[in-house]
């Protein structure tokens, strides 16, 4: 694959119009090399599809509108194209897209990217490639149908003929563009790269230290920004004096940003910022601040006190929000009843890479480089700020260093924006790793309340299930209170099980920190009581674990929560028959049953999220002092047609560790209204020696592809906290354990 290039806007769109911008990222150098467009001929690329273009030298240029952040989607996009197009890989160069709605939706988050595109990426291959076909064939005066594309030539097997793409760019350039209802795709048994293990085009570049981040991205004459914000969400800045920050050699001026009122949406925070010619010279200007903070209505916000608040509201009736049968009168007449409640904290995206941002205000226009997973998002923020027109903004989008839904609020870039609105000229703004733990957008806490009856002869009878949680919306609307349906269809009114009655209420949970989306999103809490509370009957019953799962899970059928707002799609269907396959391969390959040594553990859980199914066998072992670790872990995964199934196993790899690594430390704790948890050292992420041996089983399949990136997380914690159970007979209900269980 060759390297990633600029490729230059003018010459891109010549021969299209399209607004079309190639960035300076991943695969350049530092300072950037531009493609040699129109090698030879001084022509511009043929573009017959805003995602493809075809230089004279028959090199291909693949558009990645999507953001890359580790997961492969500059990859797995372009090998649907490529393959669509029958390109030979060594001759194609990727082009990561600025934000533009000519490409349609830019958010890379919700699992989406390959199965919200995998039509539209075929679409574009096979556009190029039927005219190219069409090309050859006036070529040769000979009917379409006796023209065949294959590996960047056009061949014509009964003359023994072929002509190299090269040859006829100029030539397909000259024709119309087919419609999509008039183009014909391969067969799958012909894919060179789709459903193939394809190495990621950016790897070489993140190994060798060439990818380009938002942090390294630099321009002449750039300050740097270092913003110390209120430690209470909505606090204000009474006094300050800066005549120390002032006296630090580099740092030029200090800003005031207006407080951010609620809701948050994506606001800048607000605060004290100081500028300066490098960022040593930022921070320690902003650590010599001297600022008196007004903590506003949320200063009494105490998450220990929250946690008890939920617990409680989850023991009283809520909205009724799933009612099938009569849950309730089975529970009464019930032989017996079971019940548990489950927490889970706050926690933190905390990726490897802080927020960063750059952005350059003029009179006529905005420009942005950043680390971003929505791009459009940007746009009209931007334009609100500086009161530029929508096109007058460009949001060149760098590589992020990792993200799990923090990088798609723009806070962090409107900040930028507002400092070189202020000060002139071009402003990076570097949060450091306090700054990024103590100022984000959190997972939000969650209590459950789970109760099942069971008859005499062992039959579960009834479920009722009580959830509260602070609701994202809450962040873009400040009186929201209760969970919206997508946020319950994400393992709540959507649990699976073939249960005659079924009850499942919400409880009213006021938002006191900003509320966000991360890794998974509600799955993470509503899979760890429903998978927990499954194993608990399981025990309550005398039955093997996964046998009671089964059993619950019942017949084979196909489900259909759509009422209740679970996410679904034309061909996408919740088949109970395919989540009773992982769950049974992922036994079978972990050896389920098998003897163990003493302090060993299985724990099993599975899971339906993002329209993939998901199962997970956990090995723990115990100690004599209650340390534990997880020595294996066996993840069986349907998403469909896996387009790049080195990435899909990769990117399971990543949820086992980071399931892990929420289950035993992810906790963001507040009192009197501020963060507690700064860095590494007391939010921990998992180390090397914690991570364990694990083993991906993908199921092979014919179905539309689904969702890769979040839904290997759900099952990871419960799962752990079963295997807890088997090996010490100790119940984990609530996150995050720890690293020892204690007695």
């Amino acid at each position: 694959m060759n390297p990633i290039v600029k490729l230059s806007r003018r010459d891109f769109v010549k021969s299209t119009g399209l607004l079309v911008l190639g960035v300076s990222m991943a695969g350049c150098s530092r300072g950037g090399n531009p493609a040699q467009t129109g090698a030879g001929s001084g022509t511009a690329p043929w573009s017959p599809d805003v995602f493809v273009s075809i230089d004279a030298d028959g090199t291909v240029f693949i558009v990645s509108h999507r953001s890359e952040m580790g997961q492969g989607i500059r990859t797995s996009l372009t090998s649907i194209v490529a393959d669509e197009l029958e390109a030979d890989w060594s001759r194609v160069k990727v082009v990561q897209a600025p934000g533009d709605a000519v490409y349609g939706d830019q958010n890379t988050d919700g699992s989406w990217s390959v199965r919200g595109f995998m039509e539209r990426m075929r679409i574009a291959g096979a556009t190029a490639r039927q005219m190219l076909e069409q090309a050859a064939a006036d070529r040769w005066q000979l009917d379409v149908s006796d023209c065949r594309a294959r590996l960047h030539q056009v061949l014509h097997d009964a003359g023994n003929r072929a002509l190299d793409y090269r040859d006829l760019v100029a030539d397909a350039a000259g024709l119309p563009v087919p419609e999509p209802d008039q183009l014909t795709f391969k067969p799958d048994h012909e894919f060179h790269y789709i459903g193939k293990d394809v190495p990621m085009v950016d790897m070489d570049d993140f190994i060798q230290g060439r990818a380009i981040y938002g942090t390294d991205v630099s321009v002449p004459g750039m300050k740097y920004a270092a913003i110390a914000r209120c430690p209470v969400v909505f606090g204000r800045v009474k006094s300050f004096d800066a005549n120390a920050a002032l006296a630090v050699n580099g740092v030029r001026r200090i800003i005031e940003i207006k407080a951010a009122e609620p809701p948050a949406a994506f606001q800048a925070l607000g605060g004290i910022a100081v500028i300066a010619d490098n960022t040593w010279a930022a921070l320690e200007g902003r650590r010599r601040l001297t600022i008196e903070w007004d903590p506003g209505d949320n200063g009494d916000y105490d998450s220990d006190d929250y946690r008890i608040q939920l617990l409680r509201t989850v023991r009283q009736e809520g909205n009724l929000r799933r009612n099938e049968g009569d849950a309730l009168k089975a529970l009464d007449t019930a032989a017996s009843t079971l019940e548990a409640g489950y927490y889970t904290p706050h926690l933190a995206h905390a990726p490897m890479e802080p927020p960063a941002a750059l952005a350059s205000v003029t009179a006529d226009g905005c420009e942005i480089w950043a680390p971003t997973q929505s791009p459009q998002s940007v746009i009209p923020a931007a334009a609100g700020l500086t009161g530029l027109k929508p096109e007058q903004i460009k949001v060149n989008v760098t590589l992020l260093g990792g993200a799990f839904g923090r990088k798609s609020k723009c806070d962090f870039i409107n900040e930028a924006i507002i400092l070189s609105r202020e000060t002139g000229g071009p402003v990076k703004v570097v949060w450091s790793r306090e700054d990024d733990i103590r100022h984000g957008y959190y997972h939000a806490p969650s209590a459950q309340y789970l109760k099942a009856g069971i008859s005499d002869t062992g039959a579960v009878t009834g479920w009722l299930q009580r959830t509260a949680f602070p609701p994202i919306k809450s962040t873009f609307d400040a009186d929201a209170v209760y969970p919206a349906d997508w946020e319950l269809g994400q393992g709540s009114v959507s649990m699976p099980f073939a249960i005659d009655n079924i009850r499942v209420e919400a409880g009213a949970a006021p938002a006191k920190i900003r509320i966000g989306w991360l890794r998974s999103v509600c799955n993470i809490f509503q899979a760890f009581a429903v998978c927990s509370f499954a194993d608990e009957i399981a025990h309550a019953r005398g039955r093997d674990p996964l046998e009671n799962y089964l059993d619950l899970l019942g017949p084979d059928r196909l489900l259909d929560f759509s009422g209740y707002g679970m996410e679904g799609a034309d061909g996408y269907t919740f088949d109970a028959a395919r989540l009773r396959h992982v769950a049974e391969l992922a036994a079978e390959q972990a050896g389920w049953g098998r003897k163990l040594a003493p302090g060993h553990g299985l724990g099993f859980a599975a899971h339906y999220s993002f329209l993939s199914y998901t199962a997970a066998v956990i090995e723990v072992a115990v100690d004599a002092d209650g340390r534990w670790r997880v020595p294996r872990a066996h993840v069986a995964f349907d998403c469909g047609l896996a387009v790049n199934p080195d990435r899909v196993r990769s990117q399971l790899e990543g949820a086992v560790v980071f399931g892990i690594g929420l289950a035993r430390d992810g906790l963001i704790s507040v009192a009197d209204g501020r963060v507690v948890q700064g860095n590494f050292d007391d939010y921990p992420m998992l180390r090397m020696d914690m991570a364990p041996a694990t083993s991906i089983h993908l199921v092979q399949s014919d179905a539309p592809p689904a969702g890769v990136g979040e839904p290997g997380v759900p099952p990871i914690a419960p799962a752990l906290a079963n295997a807890i159970y088997a090996a010490t007979k100790k119940r984990l209900r609530e996150m995050p354990f720890g690293a020892q269980i204690l007695a």
